[in-house]
């Protein structure tokens, strides 16, 4: 039986439309700020009734902050984190729940440790790896004297040095933020939970683990992966600190270091309604997928597939 409180009711809506309220009020602003012409966003306090400004500061924007190029770079880095992300978390988790091997325990408390080591702590050894992928390979190289070696075969005097930066690229942007210990932990769990008649009806079949992962494991982790490509594309896409690193080429830039470039400083003009517009831009791709994918991302969190 379901009691009428109207009061607890009223409150309950007055508190949701309270939180909305201030959640949302930042975007309900900068979209009036970008609706404004430059005399009115420089008011103190700015007028809250937008203007008819909208689309010439939006394209101006576009125009100068070169926002294309720069929210496509984060649509790709976003899209490689997340596709890298799930892939790598899934066999991981597939290894560790249904591979029996010595030190099993131990590989999947090494992986869960790594959540306390956030980019932030590791982000100058994570920078001196990706300027040099081959830094490892040199320092062997060095320890073993092969230049010498080289030197004495070819009878003339060899320096070898092994190179392979990942500054200024797709794969520098993706690849070190590809490993996730949150998603392979959630996928251990879901796995736990699927009845090993399945896994014992496979090897019956004569089905290989790859044939068990891909035809079983997969189709019933579907809704699993839809809830963390919503969370994974929102963390990829607003990556900052590490895109700030490893990117010196203005074509390589993602939108979220593109948009500081675009907050008016001290001696500039304060083109905020610019600046906001430019924000608002950027909000977009993320605010899609997460409407698009919200049915899937809530199944995710709430029910399995059965």
């Amino acid at each position: 039986m379901v009691e009428r409180t109207p009061l607890l009711d009223f409150l309950t809506y007055a508190f949701l439309m309270l939180g909305i309220l201030i959640v949302g009020f930042p975007i309900i602003y900068s979209l009036i700020a970008a609706t404004l012409p430059l005399e009115d966003v420089s008011r103190v306090p700015m007028p809250l009734i937008p203007g008819d400004q909208f689309i010439v500061n939006i394209k101006e924007a576009w125009s100068r902050g070169n926002l294309g190029t720069q929210i496509m770079n984060s649509i790709i880095m976003a899209t490689g984190i997340t596709v890298g992300k799930i892939c790598v978390s899934m066999i991981g988790a597939f290894s560790i729940v249904y591979f029996d091997y010595k030190f099993r325990a131990l590989a999947f408390a090494s992986v869960f440790c790594t959540l306390m080591l956030p980019v932030e702590v590791r982000i100058l050894p994570t920078y001196e790896m990706a300027a040099n992928v081959l830094s490892p390979l040199q320092a062997v190289w060095d320890l073993l004297h092969l230049d010498a070696v080289a030197t004495w075969f070819a009878g003339h005097d060899i320096s070898v040095t092994l190179n392979w930066s990942l500054l200024d690229s797709y794969t520098g942007l993706i690849l070190p933020l590809v490993a996730s210990a949150t998603c392979t932990f959630l996928f251990r769990q879901f796995f736990l939970t699927i009845p090993e008649e399945l896994c014992e009806a496979a090897k019956i079949d004569g089905a290989s683990p790859m044939t068990f992962f891909r035809k079983i494991l997969f189709p019933l982790s579907r809704t699993n992966i839809a809830a963390l490509v919503v969370i994974e594309f929102v963390y990829g896409y607003n990556q900052y600190l590490w895109p700030l690193l490893v990117t010196t080429n203005p074509k390589m830039t993602t939108a979220v270091i593109g948009l500081q470039n675009l907050i008016p400083q001290a001696d500039d003009l304060p083109e905020w309604n610019i600046a906001l517009g430019a924000a608002i831009l950027v909000m977009l791709p993320p605010i899609l997928v997460v409407l698009f994918m919200q049915r899937w991302f809530v199944k995710g969190l709430i029910e399995k597939e059965k």
